[in-house]
């Protein structure tokens, strides 16, 4: 089982050399077929010069270059498409995980699970900026995406390779991967793993990424529950909305037919009327999202699910083919 370490790098030059010292050890102990993939996320200092001359002096490092910084998801993204390992393990390069977690990750991998989150219990953070908002983000992730661990934003983490290969990172998306997985059919679990205090460097982190995260949130949620049918999603607001509009509408009627005095009967028409305009449009924004939907599969012949596995039945078509490894006859 050849692992695929990935390695997003900004500004951490104080902080390579050790890491590469730790993960040569974890590997060297455990006897890992390995290979590590560093990637410089449009770094400011010696980044870029570390990586690159590490991956000249030994052939197990690979060196991705950004032009410029496009963030961790985009760093992520190009570990996953240059990874050719059967499991994919991303690791901070701030010296916060610890790399002697890797093999009990990958204890649970060969135990037939197909992501294992690292949980990070003792976060070595601060409570106020950093914990409670990942604590509230983790609660309200979990509730969303029905995957119920308690540390999405932790890096460490380790996938099959085979659970990525339909996966699309934008945005602050990596931390989904597990519910991205679980959809798909993986087996997730997780695992609590060691944390440190950051020990040089600057955090790249900040309160204002939290927002994203959530923006993200409602993303995957809209694309996992009503990607191939959006009519449902824009159909029930609109068909409540327009509800909400006739039972104005009727209390208009009721108001004049009992001749009650009351100086708001205008407005509340006025509502009724606004509140059935916007419920027909967004009925209409789901016929129209849907016939997007129905174009998007239909004309790139985009599969609408995924097959795991066939038992003495070969897949004709190459959208859904399996890996060999995967095929049963």
């Amino acid at each position: 089982m050849k692992v695929s370490f990935i390695v997003p790098c900004l500004n951490e030059a104080d902080n390579l050399p050790r890491l590469f010292e730790e993960i040569d050890a974890v590997v060297a102990k455990a006897g890992l077929d390995v290979e590590v993939i560093l990637i410089d996320d449009g770094s400011s200092d010696d980044t870029r010069e570390l990586i690159s001359a590490r991956a000249r002096a030994d052939t197990r490092y690979k060196a991705v270059i950004f032009r410029r910084n496009y963030g961790q998801t985009a760093a992520m993204a190009a570990g996953i498409d240059h990874a050719s390992g059967d499991v994919i393990i991303p690791l901070d390069a701030d010296l916060q995980n610890d790399p002697a977690d890797v093999p009990r990750l990958l204890e649970q991998i060969e135990a037939g699970f197909d992501v294992v989150s690292g949980w990070r219990k003792d976060r070595k953070d601060r409570w106020l900026s950093r914990r409670l908002p990942s604590l509230l983000a983790n609660g309200l992730i979990s509730r969303v995406g029905g995957v119920r661990i308690h540390d999405y934003g932790c890096t460490l983490k380790a996938y099959r390779k085979s659970v990525l290969e339909h996966v699309h990172l934008y945005g602050e998306m990596h931390r989904f991967i597990p519910i991205l997985a679980a959809w798909a059919g993986g087996k997730v679990t997780e695992l609590v793993v060691n944390h440190r205090p950051r020990t040089a460097g600057t955090s790249k982190y900040g309160i204002g990424r939290t927002f994203k995260v959530l923006l993200d949130l409602l993303t995957v949620k809209l694309l996992g529950s009503y990607a191939t049918k959006p009519s449902y999603f824009f159909g029930f607001v609109g068909m409540a909305l327009v509800a909400l509009g006739v039972c104005c509408g009727l209390a208009v009627v009721g108001i004049k037919v009992a001749a009650v005095a009351w100086q708001h009967t205008f407005s509340l028409g006025l509502l009724g009327a606004f509140l059935m305009l916007v419920g027909m449009q967004s009925v209409m924004m789901g016929l129209l999202a849907e016939l997007q939907v129905r174009t998007y599969h239909e004309s790139q012949a985009k599969p609408i699910y995924l097959v795991k596995e066939t038992v003495g039945l070969e897949v004709a078509s190459s959208t859904v083919t399996l890996p060999p490894h995967r095929r049963v006859s």
